[in-house]
């Protein structure tokens, strides 16, 4: 049974179990707590509230500390005293170090930054106990391995000394960790607290992610795929063996979508025992007053943008369309969102604008110095680069440029214009200078229509912030849509395409005249669209899918049992 049937039932949470009464330590160790990287902050940072709610201080994220002083983490609040000032008072081998604080999001739970310390001159021990005890293989490591590695082990260290200073029985102890990146601390705690139940969470399995990465057809072949044989090809050993030995070895395993858990299934081999779907906080999204002035704002900003850029001038009705996430040329669906927009240009009427935004970050040089002097004197004479914020270091090679001078230079992009906006929307970038999300209301349509996407945080937020938006049914939010909704931009706010490996020119038509009939709706269907946009995301609300993390809870405290 797939989680998309429980969205209005209560089978998943049994009135006679009280989770906060058996769990006396919550801790979730992750990467990207209280650093801000990919998809994975955003799960953690809005099911914060509701997980708080719940289980108060006893909710612990424990992250690494990449800060420093000249450099400090802009939603970490340092606070020493908390946890019986176990920042001061643990005692931590190798040099290890924490600093214990809250995390600046909605419920602002307690974190844990750690520093590894010298964790790294002892990782040989641990990959010749892993190999013996898991058959983890660390021989064909390479990049951030040896780093990541040395930041889980750390963590468990630092997890057992926190339970010990606070006297918490192990077998109260959830240890949660995400991805491969986390995975040898799994596999530690194991070892070294046996009655603490774990959970290990793959958001993307790494050889998955690898085989689509390379270019290869992940769809066509699917079922003839193995991963062990596939990660010797990709030489991509150590991290594959590491997540393939934490989802077996965990309590309890966890993916977020069905699309990965068929994934897992097939290269991990191993189906999760519960699918937790990705939800969202509803306190991000502005009230309506405020939501009206970003919007207005926000598109005040983009269109004076593009008129630097490109000379030309645009009234308050163009269309502006936009993508944005990971830089993966492929996996993300730039290259067809590229295409798709060459294609609308060829369609859209004469007495039609619209501009199409890519939001990705890239390999940035500096802000473009003809477009920031054409702001800010407000000069009309367009940029060199005509469609580039922002100088790259590669501009030859980036993908995405590529791919747009091309199609420049066969005649494309001259009545629909295409922008590449390759800087982090932080608010300080020093072209836009507008966060992602207050830019999120101007924009009339987004497209993310992803060729490998586990679940697509991406097209939600775009629902939540009542824009409505394209995606695949090769991202878990798109298949989560054609579970439960409509596919129809006017009753769902969201259109779900099919992709698969053989089908590119065919989705590109779909997409290009999806976009041309919405663009062409009237001003009363267009707000019917994004007020449907609004409702989608309610149902992905973490007040629904929290009940797949307490069922994963109490999966682990039970299968820690026959364990032991």
């Amino acid at each position: 049974m797939t989680y998309s049937k429980f969205i209005t039932e209560d089978r998943l949470e049994p009135k006679s179990d009280n989770l906060a009464e058996r769990i006396g330590l919550l801790a979730e160790v992750s990467w990207e707590v209280c650093n801000k990287i990919g998809g994975i902050y955003a799960v953690l940072s809005t099911k914060a509230r509701q997980l708080k709610e719940q289980f108060g201080d006893s909710l612990v994220f424990i992250g690494p500390d990449v800060w420093s002083q000249e450099n400090p983490s802009p939603v970490f609040k340092e606070k020493k005293t908390l946890l019986k000032s176990a920042s001061s008072k643990l005692r931590l081998p190798w040099g290890i170090t924490i600093r214990t604080g809250r995390w600046d999001i909605p419920g602002a739970p307690i974190a844990i930054l750690v520093n590894p310390g010298a964790t790294s001159m002892h990782l040989n021990e641990f990959y010749g106990l892993m190999w013996e005890r898991y058959r983890v293989d660390s021989l064909h490591s390479y990049g951030d391995y040896d780093e990541s590695c040395a930041f889980a082990i750390a963590s468990s260290i630092v997890l057992k000394a926190l339970s010990e200073h606070l006297g918490i029985k192990e077998e109260s102890i959830i240890a949660h960790f995400d991805e491969w990146t986390t995975g040898m601390g799994l596999l530690n705690t194991q070892i070294t607290m046996p009655g603490a139940s774990t959970i290990f969470t793959t958001h993307a399995t790494s050889i998955g992610r690898s085989i689509c990465g390379n270019g290869k057809n992940l769809y066509q072949y699917f079922n003839y795929y193995n991963g062990d044989q596939m990660a010797a090809e990709l030489n991509m050993q150590s991290k594959h063996s590491l997540e393939k030995a934490a989802a077996h070895a965990a309590d309890c395993f966890t993916t977020v979508s069905e699309v990965t858990a068929r994934e897992c299934e097939q290269l991990l081999e191993i189906h999760p025992q519960v699918v937790t779907p990705n939800g969202f906080e509803p306190g991000f999204v502005p009230k309506t007053t405020k939501y009206n002035k970003l919007r207005r704002e926000g598109r005040d900003r983009l269109l004076k943008t593009a008129h630097a850029i490109t000379g030309k001038t645009y009234n308050d009705e163009t269309f502006i369309i936009a993508t944005s996430g990971r830089n993966e040329y492929r996996n993300k669906g730039l290259d067809l969102y590229i295409d798709s927009m060459a294609a609308l240009e060829e369609k859209i009427p004469s007495d039609k604008n619209a501009i199409a935004f890519v939001l990705v970050p890239a390999w940035v040089k500096s802000a473009d110095q003809t477009l920031l002097h054409n702001l800010n004197s407000g000069s009309s004479s367009g940029s060199e680069t005509e469609f580039l914020t922002h100088r790259l270091n590669n501009e030859d090679s980036d993908a995405i440029c590529c791919r747009i001078r091309s199609l420049k230079a066969e005649g494309r992009f001259r009545k629909l214009d295409i922008i590449f906006v390759p800087s982090y929307l932080d608010g300080n970038d020093g072209i836009i200078n507008i966060v992602y999300y207050d830019l999120l209301p101007a924009f009339d349509l987004t497209l993310f229509p992803s060729y490998y996407e586990p679940w697509g945080y991406t097209p939600l937020e775009s629902c939540a912030f009542g824009v409505p938006t394209i995606t695949t049914n090769k991202a878990g939010f798109g298949q989560w849509v054609l579970d439960n909704f409509k596919n129809d931009l006017h009753n769902s706010g969201v259109m779900v395409i099919d992709r698969q490996d053989t089908n590119y020119p065919e989705s590109v038509e779909q997409i290009s005249y999806t976009t041309l009939e919405y663009i062409c709706e009237g001003s009363k269907v267009r707000t019917e669209a994004r007020h449907a946009a609004f409702l989608t995301a309610d149902k992905a609300n973490w007040n629904f899918f929290i009940r797949y993390y307490n069922e994963a809870f109490r999966i682990a405290l039970t299968r820690n049992k026959e364990r032991n």
